[in-house]
């Protein structure tokens, strides 16, 4: 199954790279097997930005994506927010923020829950970037 779902994702197909994500994210079996199944042949760039509440993040992540696009580039954004404490997932959706981007078709933008991790980070955020790389992203 994963091998299908790697291959739909490597030629672009959004739907499935939401679904592998969910996948990795709520550890359904088979999951391992997906994440072993990933080669490391694209290296897109990958940026990271933190901050406090507040900060300013969304709004310099959306003139990022704003500038990368008028590049020629694809990009996905992976937002990391609290969790609701009744189902674990993303509270906040800081891809409402951005919400001009939504529907573009070089971008694609994802909440993911920190499920009560300290720090800050989702516990599934390295797999779940070593998955995107897979796809035709120029950044993430």
């Amino acid at each position: 199954m994963h091998e299908v779902l790697l291959s739909q994702i490597k030629k672009g197909d959004i739907k499935s790279l939401a679904r592998a994500i969910s996948f990795i994210e709520n550890e359904q079996q088979g999951h391992d097997d997906l994440l072993r199944s990933l080669q490391d042949d694209r290296s897109p760039k990958i940026i990271g930005i933190t901050g406090p509440p507040g900060a300013g993040k969304s709004t310099l992540v959306d003139a990022l994506i704003d500038e990368l696009i008028r590049e020629e580039k694809k990009v996905a954004v992976l937002c990391i927010d609290p969790s609701s404490p009744f189902n674990f997932g993303a509270l906040l959706g800081d891809r409402i923020r951005m919400s001009k981007w939504y529907t573009h078709p070089n971008v694609f933008i994802r909440s993911l829950a920190t499920r009560g991790s300290m720090g800050g980070l989702s516990p599934k955020t390295i797999e779940i970037t070593d998955l995107v790389k897979s796809a035709n992203f120029d950044y993430i």
